[in-house]
């Protein structure tokens, strides 16, 4: 039987990404200018041992503080990413991917010079969002990571975007097949209402029966709860909030609840 890519690339079936949420950034209106770059990092240690050493299968690096987001972010922020990533790497033992909120363009980037292996971006469709109207082009995008030499980036596509809608009502299992058809994406990821939210376990079931051969995955609002229902049925999972000191978004990652939760899943996956 021929092995996924999240076999191969993350080591095993149903694969747990936890998510690093980086603290503000310079530039960003909240960022802690007195404590600087240095207490970003520190952060983002802290947070990440937490999760490897709670046995998560993968990370992703993520800005999800430089609130509010932008569609093209300033050349700061990539570097500040990257001046992270790169302080943290002697401690990297697990798979990592990278989300520059929200900007396709400079996820790949960062991709390329941290060697991370997978993106998660909103990568296709026009939406109205709380930051304006949202236009994605995916052949461009597309275009661009091969041109930097990204192709073996795998991309998560995140068909369900939190705080935006499509300008034209979709049916979602609609979309979700022209995306595979257009854009052959390594995985759609379907969330909830808001980070934190369950996502709807009937939309996963609908979209995963429509497309078996397509890696499917929950993309917020997992938790101990709901895990079994949720990898019944799902290819894999995105967990952030979950992991917080009292599942709190804005808290550290806390590493008893990690250790508990992956419990959960690795008893689930035997």
């Amino acid at each position: 039987m021929t092995k996924s890519w999240t076999e191969e690339l993350l080591g095993t079936r149903k694969p747990i990404i936890a998510m690093c949420h980086l603290n503000s950034l310079p530039g960003d209106p909240y960022y802690n200018a007195e404590g600087g770059m240095k207490s970003v990092v520190e952060w983002a240690r802290k947070d990440f041992l937490a999760l490897q050493n709670g046995g998560v299968d993968a990370v992703m690096f993520s800005n999800e503080f430089s609130v509010p987001y932008m569609t093209e972010v300033d050349p700061v922020t990539l570097a500040a990413m990257a001046r992270v990533i790169g302080e943290l790497m002697p401690d990297i033992k697990i798979p990592f991917g990278v989300d520059v909120q929200c900007d396709p363009y400079r996820t790949l980037d960062l991709a390329v010079v941290t060697g991370a292996v997978f993106v998660r971006e909103v990568f296709s469709g026009v939406y109205a969002s709380d930051f304006g109207l949202w236009s994605l082009n995916t052949g461009k995008i597309v275009r661009h990571q091969h041109a930097i030499g990204a192709q073996n980036v795998k991309l998560l596509f995140n068909i369900v975007p939190e705080a935006a809608v499509y300008l034209e009502e979709r049916d979602i299992v609609e979309i979700a097949r022209s995306t595979v058809f257009n854009h052959r994406p390594d995985a759609l990821l379907i969330s909830g209402l808001n980070p934190g939210a369950q996502t709807d376990t009937q939309t996963l079931k609908l979209i995963k029966d429509a497309l078996p051969d397509t890696a499917v995955f929950a993309n917020t609002g997992l938790r101990v709860s709901n895990v079994e229902e949720q990898f019944s049925i799902a290819d894999g999972g995105i967990v952030g909030t979950t992991f917080k000191i009292d599942g709190k978004f804005k808290n550290h990652v806390d590493e008893a609840r990690v250790e508990e939760f992956m419990d959960k899943v690795k008893s689930f996956r035997k």
